[in-house]
């Protein structure tokens, strides 16, 4: 059968595939260390999961509004006045399977063909292919530090400039935009009209220092953004599937006609749990944060003394962005190889930095037990040496 050209052209996810690689090969009784997956190790929270349990034994199993139930996207709109400063009618909030989805609905929404969207790299690996789908063209725009510089943003854009994809903290290298960088960017992008979807699914793993929300420098730069979030990250329910995107309504609105005919609406069991999560306990939150810390202290200290690695500490997320590059020799071309060679030879598994458009570095998460984290580098600084 001959299959669209349009869906030949859209890249496999690197992230996804090389940790269900990690997986067979644990399958197959291998002792494989992954620092691939992008979720927390901790459990969902039990007051989370009877609230799933009791959705479905009240028979709440059935369709329910495209864009979420009301009391779902209420809890959202209090959750963003509270946590975000940001003043939202249920009408503007629209409730998926997972921000990625979010995402992908926004740029849908507002990108057509002939439209240019400017993405900062490193950036996440579902970006371009989004846009791609979108007919729109990506413009990678190389960052400082790990982020966004104003003036090179002001000079990349032209007039076909439609969107500006903003990450904080960003994934994979964990920079959290301040508020100082966050004004100039968003004078910037309403002087020009470009309009922002801010991705903040990991807007509460932060370590040293605050998320702060784009839309909520002011009014007009509230007009022209989407804020992208989710309870996967925060709440450690990747598998449950819900995100949600608040913005300006007729975008909404439009996203909302456009899910209607994907997926309706998301789960309506998730529905229930996620309402459980935005309204209950948050004293997990700072347990997990405190856990994380010490995982990223520990493996950025063990990266950096492997002799040539260099693991810059990050500021949020629960990933390190680390420069391998010093070892690309002897077969060793660029981060995919290190990355396979690194499976292969030593049964760890790590993202190439190629699939975030940096292919100098490779990604490691650290959302995953010490022992883990220490028998993995203990491997990595084995394996380099050998090839050093």
């Amino acid at each position: 059968m001959k299959l669209s050209k349009f869906a030949m052209s859209i890249n496999p996810s690197l992230t996804l595939s090389i940790t269900a690689r990690a997986k067979e090969m644990k399958k197959r009784g291998l002792d494989v260390v992954s620092f691939g997956a992008g979720e927390p190790d901790f459990d969902t929270m039990q007051h989370i999961k009877d609230a799933a349990k009791r959705a479905i034994d009240e028979g709440f199993t059935k369709y329910t509004p495209t864009s979420g139930i009301p009391e779902l996207k209420e809890a959202i709109a209090a959750k963003l006045r509270r946590d975000n400063w940001l003043d939202y009618k249920p009408s503007q909030i629209l409730v998926s399977t997972g921000a990625k989805q979010a995402l992908y609905e926004i740029i849908m929404t507002v990108v057509e063909a002939g439209d240019e969207v400017i993405v900062p790299v490193p950036y996440w690996v579902s970006y371009e292919e989004m846009v791609k789908m979108a007919g729109g063209t990506t413009v990678f725009l190389k960052t400082r530090g790990f982020k966004l510089d104003p003036s090179d943003l002001e000079m990349a854009i032209t007039p076909k400039t439609k969107m500006l994809i903003l990450n904080s903290p960003v994934n994979p290298t964990g920079a959290v935009y301040d508020e100082k960088d966050l004004k100039k960017i968003a004078a910037i992008c309403v002087k020009h009209n470009v309009f922002i979807v801010s991705d903040e699914i990991y807007e509460k793993l932060i370590y040293d220092k605050k998320h702060v929300s784009i839309a909520a420098i002011n009014d007009k730069v509230k007009k022209i953004t989407a804020v992208v979030n989710g309870i996967s990250k925060s709440y450690s329910m990747t598998g449950w599937r819900l995100g949600y995107v608040a913005g300006p309504e007729e975008v909404i609105k439009v996203a909302t006609r456009l899910q209607d005919h994907i997926t309706s609406n998301a789960s309506s069991i998730s529905q229930k749990a996620a309402l459980a999560a935005i309204d209950g306990p948050q004293d997990h939150i700072p347990k997990m944060i405190w856990e994380y810390k010490k995982r990223r202290d520990l493996m950025v200290e063990r990266l950096n003394a492997i002799e040539g690695v260099k693991a810059p500490l990050p500021d949020g997320a629960f990933y390190v962005f680390a420069d391998v590059s010093a070892y690309y020799r002897d077969g060793i071309s660029g981060s995919l190889d290190f990355c396979n060679k690194l499976l292969e030879e030593a049964y760890v598994a790590v993202i190439p930095g190629i699939a975030f458009g940096d292919d100098r570095f490779v990604r490691l998460s650290f959302a995953t037990g010490t022992d883990h984290i220490k028998r993995g580098l203990e491997r990595m600084t084995k394996f380099c040496e050998k090839i050093k």
